[in-house]
């Protein structure tokens, strides 16, 4: 009988082989290794990138003294909030 059961074990491991065969031939029937395809899929994926792109706004150009001035301003505002009352950094709820 342990010959009779090793004989079966045989022929469902080349089943297997031959199954497994298979799926792999019907997997590369489907690919194509023609490259005359104008674009490929890295191709496609570069486009998508290039065209999701961020563009910043534009800020408005400011001269050098009203920058001066901002932050001068600035500076006497902190100054001036000893007791950091509604300080104006975007903290304060």
């Amino acid at each position: 009988m342990s010959k009779r059961g090793s004989g079966h074990e045989s022929e469902d491991a080349f089943d297997d082989k031959e199954l497994i065969d298979a799926e792999f031939q019907s997997m590369v029937e489907g690919l194509s290794l023609d490259e005359s395809a104008p674009t490929t899929y890295l191709d496609e994926l570069d486009a998508i990138d290039r065209s999701n792109r961020f563009s910043p706004p534009t800020i408005p150009k400011r001269s050098l003294i009203d920058q001066i001035k901002d932050s001068l301003n600035a500076m006497v505002r902190w100054k001036n909030n000893r007791n950091n009352q509604h300080p104006d950094d975007g903290a304060a709820l």
